[in-house]
């Protein structure tokens, strides 16, 4: 005797009749099948092509799979009906997705009236409450109820149930470079690194810090600092040539790269006759650390090769290295 395909403790009683056609909450027989539980054939069920999440991890799915196969699905799935008597998932892919590997042939389903903004809106959201989206998936859905929905920042906070100012913020990540947006979704840096990387706009010191950040496991708050030396470096009024001579451009070369590497405003100076100083700058004992593991860095990268200039170390192709 076949095994009856696992529902769920209790859910077999509550499960309604799918056949009965209803594509709008005003047809007649809309009470009969709307914000009932039915038991709904895997094979009549087709993805929602409005769902915020793209990444679904392989060891979750084949625990959860596991679980239902022992178990049985606790929480149906959301689905609406369609047309043609098939049906489109609102909500509960991770269990559409687990039933399929756990060979079930039938899962429990809410169905809902739901138009393709409703659709959206409510995949979105479910997401979101469960925290299951990573943050540029959160801003490319919030991006998208805007355009799609036509709504203001004010109005989508209100239907997430967030801050203005929160949806602000997952916005903005949209404004950094493909290859740190990456490093967000895959986890190589947190939600606080990147609001830290969104204040420096110039992309090239952007990508400097977050590989500098990924390279050396950079706190948010050592991040934060990091970009505080540079914005205020940029920001400091430039000072008076009449008083001041300035650097020869290579000099000038060798700032910019020292300042990219050790991530902090970096000043040189000269006199006539050739003599100078190096000022690197540092905020706390936390940072004159990183400041010294760079140099120690440094030093190792020299003794390993052949160059005469320690520079070389980082910059092969500068004025100040000649073999």
């Amino acid at each position: 005797m076949a095994k009856k395909q696992a529902l769920g403790k209790g859910l077999a009683a509550l499960l309604k009749d799918t056949d009965v056609r209803v594509n709008s909450a005003k047809d007649k027989d809309a009470d009969k099948v709307v914000g009932q539980i039915a038991e709904i054939q895997i094979s009549k069920i087709e993805v929602n092509p409005f769902q915020p999440r793209t990444h679904f991890d392989k060891e979750a799915l084949d625990e959860l799979a596991s679980s239902i196969k022992e178990l049985g699905i606790i929480q149906p799935i959301t689905v609406r009906k369609k047309s043609d008597g098939t049906f489109q998932l609102i909500s509960g892919e991770r269990r559409f997705r687990a039933s399929q590997k756990a060979g079930l042939k039938a899962v429990p389903a809410y169905i809902r009236i739901a138009d393709d903004q409703a659709m959206l809106e409510m995949a979105l959201v479910e997401n979101i409450q469960r925290q299951e989206l990573d943050a540029i998936e959160v801003a490319l859905s919030y991006e998208r109820l805007i355009i799609d929905c036509d709504l203001t920042q004010e109005q989508l906070s209100g239907r997430v149930g967030k801050k203005r100012s929160t949806v602000t913020n997952y916005l903005r990540l949209l404004k950094l470079p493909p290859l740190i947006q990456a490093g967000i979704r895959d986890r190589m840096i947190s939600n606080g690194h990147a609001r830290a990387l969104i204040n420096v706009d110039d992309e090239e010191m952007q990508l400097f810090l977050y590989k500098d950040t990924v390279a050396h496991d950079y706190s948010v708050r050592q991040i934060e600092a990091m970009v505080k030396h540079w914005r205020d470096g940029k920001n400091k009024p430039a000072p008076n040539t009449k008083s001041k001579k300035a650097l020869p451009q290579e000099f000038e070369s060798l700032k910019i790269q020292l300042a990219k590497h050790f991530s902090t405003k970096v000043d040189i100076s000269r006199s006539k006759n050739g003599k100078g100083r190096i000022v690197i700058p540092f905020t706390s004992s936390e940072d004159l650390n990183r400041i010294i593991e760079i140099f120690n860095e440094l030093i190792a990268k020299y003794i390993d090769s052949n160059c005469s200039c320690i520079f070389n170390a980082f910059y092969c192709d500068s004025w100040y290295c000649k073999n």
